[in-house]
């Protein structure tokens, strides 16, 4: 909690170093005024504000008066509101409130700075004619609507026009003025707007890099020259870049340390409700007297996790030695993988099972976080080294070790499904959870996928598949196969007996043809040509090489993929204890007598109502 608030003044101070950059940035002597939605900056200014010299140019003064009003004064009685201006094409629109531009031209505008100097004053003469029906329609033209009065015209003239000669009831007046061709327009129609423009000062350059622009300081010439300052447009949306930046990252950064909390409290409060559960469970188990070890007493017996094992999915084994110096294997969970609920399952499962062949569980270690097992030490580690043959030349069973091991895990899994108080499925069947004691007696361990259920149903039911590839019965993977039961056990243990008599992987199968063939169906071929994956030396191993396959087929008789078709523990153990003699091959699934069919071209359609009544896990 201490590192999110530091994260968050980081962040506050780092917003507030861009803001005071960004103020900074835009401080400026010259600093730009308002007069209702004009912007007043160089080369103007507003009468009466305080700046310094080079922040205006000359002659170029505007007035703010009632009502936000802006007002260029070209002369003392000649005044226009301004409507825009645009600084860098440099013209500014005005236009005559009055809407008599005539009423307020003096003599001569020559020195009026916004005037093009190339555009000379045209001289108009003024007449005031009466009698409007003496007047043409020319006259008429040339009239000035906002000086005439009914019965008497006003008429402006170019004084060198020859149609003054022309005129008829009219009298020249006193008043000559001098207007530009941009003012003529406006003579005739005060209500039109005007457009002047500028040249001089040349702030084009400036205006188009986003700068601001202002007369040059300490300039010895006379000429009025300007410059440049300020950053441009790219430098003073850097702070807001950078801000928006900041406020973005802030933005992530907060969202990553909410979401960062919530797991962390997620974790904590899994962890918590997972350790709560595990000694509520320790509480209710105490009767079956396991030991239970410290976190400092297992780095004790394993010496500092000193001679590693093996490594699992979810944990890591490694070999100790308690104080009355026996033997163990410690296997520690991983808190990443392993779940509460996998810990009750091994620990729920073991202290029930007292049998030669299952692994005996010693004790166990549930101190906060840290969970481990101990179980008693098996030298010859598992049976997967010793069974495939082609990766393990050099250690190699007798059959009549094989066979032995075979009816030992036969025993040990009808044990768990019948010698129980309560049903054990134990899902993960295989040749690595078989492990072997010093006179290579099969122990059958990793009970962490177990299920507990009642001896009287038949039938489990699953939210989830669990087990490993290519020992998981059909019915786990989808249950259009049927209902998952102690059956799915049978089925893995056949896929067992099978590779021991293949000498190899189920998964692994290769063929020389393009197309895989299912493991079985391998193994049913090499049974109907005499071969086997294990030399074979005499006949009495011939024969007990075609025992363990007709079991291991019958076993997984999945091979018709319904459950309901294997036959039960109690039955297999009597089939391994019998002579192969009596034992009937079961019929080729398969088909075709070329032997090539693949799986699941040919597999039996046949109803899938004759499980028992699914029933619900046992917590």
């Amino acid at each position: 909690m201490e590192s999110f608030f530091r994260m968050i003044l980081f962040l506050f101070c780092f917003v507030l170093i861009v803001r005071v950059t960004e103020l900074h940035a835009t401080r400026d002597e010259c600093q730009p005024t308002k007069c209702n939605h004009h912007t007043i900056r160089f080369p103007f200014r507003l009468k009466g504000q305080q700046q310094p010299e080079n922040c205006s140019y000359p002659g170029f003064e505007l007035s703010c008066i009632d009502k936000n009003q802006t007002v260029l004064e070209l002369s003392r009685n000649v005044k226009f509101l301004v409507k825009r201006i645009d600084y860098r094409a440099q013209w500014i629109q005005l236009y005559d409130p009055q809407g008599c531009l005539a009423r307020q031209l003096p003599n001569n505008l020559s020195a009026f700075p916004f005037l093009d100097y190339s555009d000379q004053p045209q001289k108009y003469t003024i007449f005031n004619c009466s009698g409007e029906g003496q007047m043409t329609e020319r006259d008429e033209s040339h009239a000035i609507p906002c000086l005439s009065i009914q019965g008497f015209q006003v008429v402006a003239l170019p004084s060198d026009s020859t149609e003054v000669a022309n005129l008829l009831n009219c009298t020249r007046t006193l008043l000559n003025i001098s207007v530009t061709q941009m003012f003529s327009g406006m003579l005739y129609d005060g209500t039109k707007d005007v457009y002047l423009s500028w040249e001089k000062p040349d702030c084009r350059g400036c205006e188009v890099e986003g700068r601001k622009c202002r007369l040059k300081k300490n300039n010895s010439t006379t000429e009025d020259k300007t410059e440049c300052h300020g950053p441009s447009k790219k430098e003073r949306d850097r702070p807001k870049k950078l801000m928006a930046t900041g406020i973005i990252l802030g933005s992530c950064l907060l969202g990553i340390i909410v979401f960062a909390l919530y797991r962390i409290h997620h974790s904590y409060k899994t962890k918590k409700e997972g350790q709560l559960k595990i000694e509520n469970f320790l509480e209710d188990y105490k009767a079956l007297k396991p030991s239970r070890y410290s976190y400092a007493d297992i780095k004790r017996i394993t010496d500092q996790f000193k001679d590693k094992l093996g490594e699992g999915a979810y944990g890591t084994v490694f070999k100790g030695r308690l104080s009355n110096d026996v033997l163990v294997a410690v296997k520690v969970l991983n808190n990443f993988r392993a779940t509460a609920e996998e810990f009750i399952n091994e620990v729920g499962s073991m202290c029930r099972i007292h049998h030669v062949n299952v692994t005996r569980l010693i004790g166990f270690c549930a101190d906060g976080n840290k969970r481990a097992l101990l179980y008693e030490y098996m030298p010859n580690e598992s049976l997967e080294k010793f069974i495939f043959v082609a990766r393990n030349k050099d250690r190699f069973l007798s059959w009549e070790k094989l066979q032995d091991i075979a009816m030992g895990i036969a025993k040990g899994i009808e044990y768990l499904h019948q010698g129980c108080d309560q049903q054990i499925l134990h899902f993960d069947i295989k040749p690595h959870n078989i492990l072997l004691d010093q006179n290579f007696n099969p122990k059958i361990s990793d009970f962490g996928l177990a299920k507990l259920c009642s001896k009287e149903q038949s039938a489990v039911s699953m939210t989830a598949a669990r087990g490993t590839m290519g020992y998981i019965a059909p019915e786990v993977l989808s249950r259009n196969f049927g209902k998952v039961s102690y059956k799915s056990d049978v089925y893995s243990f056949g896929m067992l007996l099978l590779e021991i008599v293949g000498g190899r992987k189920n998964i692994d199968v290769t063929v020389e043809s393009t197309s895989q063939v299912y493991f079985p169906e391998w193994v049913y071929n090499c049974l109907d040509r005499g071969e086997f994956g294990i030399i074979i030396e005499s006949e009495v191993h011939a024969k007990m090489a075609k025992k363990l396959t007709i079991v291991g087929l019958w076993s997984v008789w999945c091979i018709q993929w319904y459950p309901a078709d294997r036959p039960s523990m109690k039955a297999v153990v009597h089939m391994l204890e019998g002579e192969v003699d009596s034992l009937t091959v079961p019929p080729n699934p398969f088909g075709h007598a070329d032997g090539v069919q693949k799986i699941g071209v040919n597999i039996p359609k046949k109803p899938i109502n004759r499980e028992l009544e699914v029933i619900s896990e046992l917590e």
